[in-house]
């Protein structure tokens, strides 16, 4: 049987078994929307940001969340002190994630080589995402957290996540033992406490871009399962477990546990819309009820290059389901 067949049938049974609309059609972007990893897009000063992976942090901003202009990279030039954990770094960054907290911008990004665990996630600092600011500057912290070769974590992908206590987050990983948990110090951004190890949420064979937010009294953490970063030959999807606490456990709709494969469909490919990935909850509150989130999406009409996606979230039936 052939192996694209396999993998449809395997993601219709699952979204069957799940109850769970994984298709959908995202808005109608317009502008320079080619991006790829896109950061959770923050609003300041009347615009939206997001981060990207690319050369020293590529940038996007939009005045709608509709019409989105290139903007400078973060970095002329990466930070010498990545080499020191990554040598073959290349200074293409990946996929960076940004929080506001208290009254600054916290920017974490990653630093690695394809398919190698030698990779460390770092930290730049702005009081503002609007570069006509006055106060608009980076200032870049250093490493939060690393891996190398025998840890149970690749420190990619970073997901911040500043709690309703007060408390910031930090997810991560790819592939390995998978999605991992670590406190952060809110007043610094660095790690709480190094001498605690960072806690294990969810694995899969093939897993990575972890996204964390609560919603009522859960917390929920999209994952993606598959390969990215091949065009429409892309499998990536998105999966989501659901906990009380933010430490987990996990679990999907039929009470998989994530940290041992269970993971829920959320959203899959459709039609021009191939191997959707790297969720992001939008910085604007509620519209109608629904939550908006971002996300990109290989575009089969522009030969697989990959775009900036935004959707709606229905929380109605407690889980996220994607809806026009």
């Amino acid at each position: 049987m052939p192996m694209k067949f396999l993998l449809a049938l395997t993601l219709f049974i699952a979204k069957a078994a799940s109850g769970a609309e994984t298709n959908f059609t995202p808005l109608n972007l317009e502008g320079q929307t080619f991006s790829h990893d896109p950061s959770t897009i923050q609003k300041d000063h009347g615009h939206y940001f997001s981060f990207n992976t690319g050369p020293g942090i590529r940038t996007k901003s939009s005045p709608d969340l509709i019409h989105w202009t290139n903007g400078d990279a973060i970095f002329a030039t990466v930070p010498a002190w990545t080499k020191h954990w990554v040598p073959t770094f290349d200074g293409t960054v990946w996929a960076p994630d940004v929080v506001r907290v208290n009254g600054k911008f916290f920017l974490y990004y990653s630093c690695s080589t394809w398919q190698k665990q030698i990779s460390v996630i770092g930290l730049a600092v702005s009081p503002t995402l609007d570069v006509t600011a006055t106060n608009y500057s980076w200032k870049d912290v250093g490493a939060v957290i690393a891996s190398t070769n025998g840890m149970p974590f690749n420190t990619i992908d970073p997901s911040v996540f500043f709690d309703t206590d007060g408390k910031l987050w930090l997810a991560f990983g790819s592939y390995w033992k998978g999605i991992f948990l670590t406190e952060l110090d809110p007043q610094t951004g660095l790690r709480a406490n190094t001498n605690l190890p960072p806690i294990q949420l969810a694995w899969n064979h093939s897993i990575e871009a972890a996204c964390l937010t609560r919603h009522g009294k859960f917390y929920y953490l999209f994952v993606n399962w598959g390969q990215c970063c091949q065009g429409t030959d892309s499998t990536y999807e998105v999966r989501v477990g659901r906990a009380e606490k933010i430490t987990g456990p996990y679990r999907d709709r039929d009470g998989n546990d994530l940290a041992t494969g269970g993971g829920s469909p959320f959203l899959a490919s459709s039609g021009r819309f191939i191997g959707p990935g790297h969720i992001g909850i939008v910085d604007d509150g509620n519209t109608n009820g629904l939550t908006q989130f971002s996300y990109h999406y290989y575009d089969a009409e522009t030969r697989g290059r990959s775009r900036l996606a935004i959707g709606k979230i229905d929380w109605s039936s407690g889980w996220p389901v994607a809806v026009n």
